[in-house]
């Protein structure tokens, strides 16, 4: 777990590092990183929900990492969502996200927002700060999904 943690950190602040314009030779480039980096944050979301509905034991140490890595993960997609690339590979994005940018960023920029204070919740080990912050992300997650990805 520690070694994927410090994988996608590196990976993070290596594509962060790198000016979005040049990040992608083509659209597909841009919605194949776009989907990857939203399926990892996801997959690390997803065991911090079965922690907190008592799916899965309660780890706070798990707890913990994982949300680093969604809070890390959190800043990844949107390079992914420029001009151009609603077309070029099968995707659940609607146009929507093109004609709204302004209202879209505001909906990454509260799960960025979250993510970080569900990592601040996981870092108290109290499964109770994990619940409460938890919410408030998926919150923001299902928000997005029901005004900008297809069905």
């Amino acid at each position: 777990m520690k070694a994927l943690a410090a994988f996608v950190l590196a990976a993070a602040t290596l594509t962060l590092s790198a000016p979005a314009s040049a990040q992608f030779a083509k659209a597909e480039d841009a919605i194949k990183y776009r989907q990857s980096a939203l399926f990892v944050m996801g997959q690390h979301f997803g065991r911090l929900g079965a922690m907190a509905n008592g799916r899965i034991p309660f780890d706070a140490k798990a707890a913990q990492e994982n949300a680093d890595v969604v809070a890390q993960m959190a800043k990844l997609p949107w390079a992914g969502f420029g001009a151009g690339t609603d077309k070029g590979a099968p995707t659940k994005a609607l146009p929507e996200i093109w004609t709204e940018q302004a209202k879209f960023k505001e909906h990454s920029d509260k799960l960025e927002a979250e993510s970080v204070k569900l990592a601040a919740a996981a870092k108290t080990g109290s499964l109770d700060n994990l619940k409460t912050a938890f919410g408030a992300a998926a919150g923001t997650c299902k928000a997005c999904h029901d005004n900008y990805r297809a069905k």
